[in-house]
């Protein structure tokens, strides 16, 4: 059984002690690529090293993540288009609008997000979407700009049937993780009723585990648990869920 986790911190400090004990049971659990989106300027650095030493096994996007827009985010846009100049990124994120944290730099995370979306269209790359108390906002926005050819993945997908029609609609992916799996998620009725070919699996580890690991910290091997409440909601195997949301994955980000 092979498995792409979408979306994953690896590089992050908590797994300095045993990243690669980590990475050992992430393979052996089945999964075949762990794809990296970037945060910020502190960390694009180490992430590009890690991936690096991974010999292609972790893959990095490149992106500013929106609870680092502030003032100043101009230059933190800069890095990120230096970046994109340098090396061809299979993503653009992990970008978006976070409206859980803090709302004083809104429109200044409106315009970071439209800037890089536009970017992703341009160079023909997914853009790789935040959303957190923002999913009916950022539809509104692209549907307001109306961004040609721009396609990518709301990673951690936590809105409403409808937000999901309307982001499949407009040729996105949904992201799902481990709030599968929680008792109170409305996750699996939405997910029972959308188009299998537009949900790809993601861990966002160290953040968000599993039910039966809350509190603790996420990690790749751990991605088996939201495939098997998948397998149950859609009513078919594992091994066809993982077959289906990898085959999303490398449509969407365009890798075998």
């Amino acid at each position: 059984m092979k498995i792409i986790d979408t979306h994953c911190h690896l590089y992050l400090e908590e797994f300095d002690v045993d990243r690669e004990q980590v990475l050992a049971r992430a393979m052996d659990a089945g999964v075949s690529k762990i794809l990296c989106p970037a945060i910020d300027s502190r960390t694009h650095d180490r992430m590009l090293e890690i991936c690096r030493l991974s010999d292609g096994f972790m893959i990095p996007m490149m992106g500013l993540h929106p609870t680092s827009v502030r003032e100043g985010y101009q230059e933190e846009l800069k890095v990120v288009e230096r970046y994109l100049a340098e090396n061809k990124y299979l993503a653009i994120g992990e970008v978006g609008i976070d409206l859980y944290w803090d709302t004083t730099y809104i429109k200044e995370q409106e315009d970071a997000f439209l800037t890089q979306a536009r970017w992703a269209a341009s160079m023909g790359v997914p853009l790789v979407i935040h959303s957190r108390n923002s999913m009916g906002h950022i539809l509104d926005l692209l549907a307001k700009h109306s961004i040609k050819n721009l396609t990518g993945v709301f990673h951690c997908f936590s809105g409403t049937a409808e937000e999901a029609s309307k982001a499949i609609d407009m040729g996105f992916f949904l992201g799902i993780g481990g709030p599968l799996t929680y008792k109170k998620s409305n996750l699996p009725e939405i997910i029972r009723n959308v188009r299998r070919d537009r949900v790809v699996v993601e861990t966002d580890a160290p953040y968000l585990p599993p039910v039966h690991f809350r509190g603790k910290r996420n990690e790749p091997s751990w991605l088996n648990l939201v495939l098997q409440h998948l397998a149950v909601i859609w009513n078919i195997s594992a091994e066809e869920v993982s077959a289906i949301t990898t085959q999303n994955a490398q449509r969407l980000f365009q890798f075998i």
